[in-house]
C-alpha cells in the first residue's frame, strides 16, 4: 500500500523557479538573456562559418576553435528554450524525461568541452615545443580522432547519471532553483538513497575535468620552459601570445566549472538567488566570451570577420 501511495503522490514534473522575487521585472531580464543569447549564438556561427569556408584557416589551430564554438552552440541552444519559455510565457514546468535529457545534454557538452580544450593545450604545446613537427604530429585524421574521442567521452560519462535519476522516487518538494535542469539539483530532489550518484558524479568531476586542468597546466608550465629558453625578446611575445586567447578561455571556463561544483557539493546555505547566477554564469558566460576573445586576440579570425563585414 505504502508503494502504490509513493508512485500515486510522486510528481510528475518539476518546476523550474527562475529568479525569484524579481519576477514583476523579468520581461525586462529577458531583453538582456536574449541578447547574450543572440551574441553568443551569432558569435560562435560566425567563427564557424568563417573556418568552414576559408582554406587558409584549416590548420590544427583553428579546427579546435570550430570544436569549441560547435560545443559552445550546442550548449547554448539546450538551455535557450526553457529560459525564455519562463520569461516570456511563465511556462515553469518541465517533465521529468525533458528534464533528464536536458541536463544530460548540458553536461555531457560541458565534459566535451573540457577535452576540446585539452586538446587545444596539446595543439599550442605542439606548436611551441615541436614546430618542426607540428604538421606531421597533428594530421587532419588525428584531429577528427581526437574530436571524435573528446564528444565520445562527454557521452559515456553523463549517460549513466539520468539512467540513474530516472530510477529514484522524487518528493513533493520539486522546485529548482534554476531556468535549466543540473544534475546536482535534480539529485537533491529525490527521497531515495542518491548516494551513487554522488560518488559517480564526484569521481567523473576529477577523473575528467580535473584530469583535464591538470594536463593542460602541465602543457602550459612546458611551453613556459620553452619559451624562456628563446634568446630573443620578440620572439618570446609571438610565442606568448598564441596562447593568450586559449588562456583566457580555460580561464573562463574552468573557474565557472569548480564554482558552481564547490558551492553544490560544499557549501549548503547558498541562497537560491546565488544559485540561480551561478547557473547563468556557468551556462552564459563561456559561450559568449569564446568567440569575443578569440575574434578580438586572434588577428587571422579577425581580418577575416572584418573583410567579411565590410563585403
Amino acid at each position: 500500500m505504502s508503494a502504490v501511495n509513493d508512485t500515486k503522490f510522486q510528481p510528475a514534473v518539476f518546476f523550474l523557479s527562475g529568479i525569484l522575487g524579481q519576477e514583476k521585472i523579468h520581461i525586462w531580464i529577458s531583453i538582456l538573456f536574449f541578447l547574450i543569447y543572440v551574441t553568443s549564438i551569432l558569435g560562435n556561427s560566425v567563427i564557424l562559418f568563417i573556418i568552414k569556408t576559408d582554406r587558409n584557416l584549416h590548420e590544427p589551430m583553428y579546427i579546435f576553435l570550430s570544436m569549441l564554438a560547435a560545443t559552445d552552440l550546442g550548449i547554448s541552444l539546450s538551455t535557450l528554450p526553457t529560459i525564455l519559455s519562463i520569461f516570456w510565457f511563465n511556462s515553469r514546468e518541465i517533465s521529468h524525461d525533458a528534464c533528464f535529457a536536458q541536463l544530460f545534454l548540458v553536461h555531457s557538452l560541458t565534459f566535451t568541452e573540457s577535452s576540446v580544450l585539452l586538446c587545444m593545450a596539446f595543439d599550442r604545446f605542439v606548436a611551441t615545443c615541436y614546430p618542426l613537427r607540428y604538421t606531421s604530429i597533428l594530421t587532419h585524421p588525428r584531429i577528427a580522432t581526437m574530436g571524435l574521442l573528446s564528444l565520445l567521452r562527454g557521452v559515456v560519462l553523463i549517460f549513466p547519471l539520468p539512467i540513474l535519476l530516472k530510477q529514484y522516487r522524487y518528493c513533493q518538494a520539486n522546485v529548482l532553483s534554476h531556468f535549466y535542469c543540473l544534475h546536482p539539483e535534480v539529485m537533491m530532489m529525490a527521497c531515495s538513497d542518491i548516494r551513487v550518484n554522488i560518488i559517480y558524479g564526484f569521481f567523473v568531476t576529477v577523473s575528467s575535468v580535473g584530469l583535464d586542468l591538470l594536463l593542460i597546466l602541465l602543457s602550459y608550465v612546458m611551453i613556459l620552459k620553452t619559451v624562456l629558453s628563446i634568446a630573443s625578446h620578440a620572439e618570446r611575445l609571438k610565442a606568448l601570445n598564441t596562447c593568450i586567447s586559449h588562456f583566457c578561455v580555460i580561464l573562463l571556463f574552468y573557474m565557472s566549472f569548480f564554482v558552481l561544483s564547490v558551492i553544490y557539493r560544499f557549501v549548503k546555505s547558498s541562497s537560491p538567488l546565488f544559485l540561480t547566477v551561478m547557473g547563468n554564469i556557468y551556462s552564459l558566460v563561456p559561450p559568449l566570451m569564446n568567440p569575443i576573445v578569440y575574434s578580438v586576440k586572434t588577428k587571422s579570425i579577425r581580418t577575416r570577420i572584418i573583410r567579411v563585414l565590410v563585403k
